[in-house]
């Protein structure tokens, strides 16, 4: 089977917990092939993932402790409150080289975009992160990971970001699909941002909720 891209965005509606069971399936697979696995989030949904985690089998205290789990709710990342493109790749360029110094397989990765924005609002800056994120992938093969879309707490334009910087989306543990909507940065226009097709995809894959399937991602 076709390896799916290996950067991917789950787009969803709803309480945000609906997504925690995935979202720790996942983790759970990645910690068994020893890569490290940060969760970005705020401390509510950082304290449902621990629990998720736990019962699920894994000793998160101990995962912690060897730093094997890294959950987090640090927003560090902000420069004055706002998203700072540059400072946030850095930081996960440096995370990619920690894990493989460390002994890692590599890094996977999952953060909420309303989270790590803060109060940021700007399309462009969050395309330009997304296309930055997109380069850093496909430089470093140790790296994969979710980003989270959640269309209760962005605006429909953000949205529409989202579901053109990402190659894949990922609708449970066991499901993911090609996205038709991506755009190469290098093809991008403003036209194709402006598609009112892509709101329907939008409803469309947020309608679609966490599920379970046999198909494997």
């Amino acid at each position: 089977m076709e390896t799916l891209p290996r950067h991917q965005c789950l787009i969803y509606e709803g309480a945000p917990s609906r997504q925690l069971p995935s979202l720790a399936a996942l983790t759970v697979e990645k910690l068994g092939q020893n890569y490290r696995c940060l969760y970005l989030n705020s401390a509510p949904m950082v304290a449902g993932m621990r629990s998720y985690l736990a019962a699920a089998g894994v000793d998160v205290a101990h995962e912690v402790e060897k730093t094997s789990l890294v959950l987090s709710s640090d927003q560090g990342h902000l420069v004055g409150g706002q998203f700072n493109v540059e400072r946030m790749i850095r930081t996960i360029e440096e995370a990619i080289q920690q894990a493989l110094d460390d002994g890692y397989a590599g890094l996977w990765a999952t953060g909420d975009m309303t989270w790590e924005l803060g109060s940021e609002r700007d399309r462009w800056r969050l395309l330009e992160y997304e296309w930055r994120l997109e380069k850093l992938f496909r430089t470093h093969p140790q790296l994969s990971g979710i980003c989270q879309y959640h269309a209760d707490t962005l605006p429909r334009d953000l949205m529409r970001q989202g579901l053109l910087g990402h190659q894949s989306i990922f609708v449970s543990e066991t499901l993911s699909l090609l996205n038709p909507h991506y755009v190469l940065p290098e093809a991008f226009t403003l036209g194709a941002a402006e598609n009112p097709e892509l709101d329907s995809a939008v409803s469309r894959f947020c309608r679609q909720g966490p599920v379970s399937s046999p198909v494997s991602s």
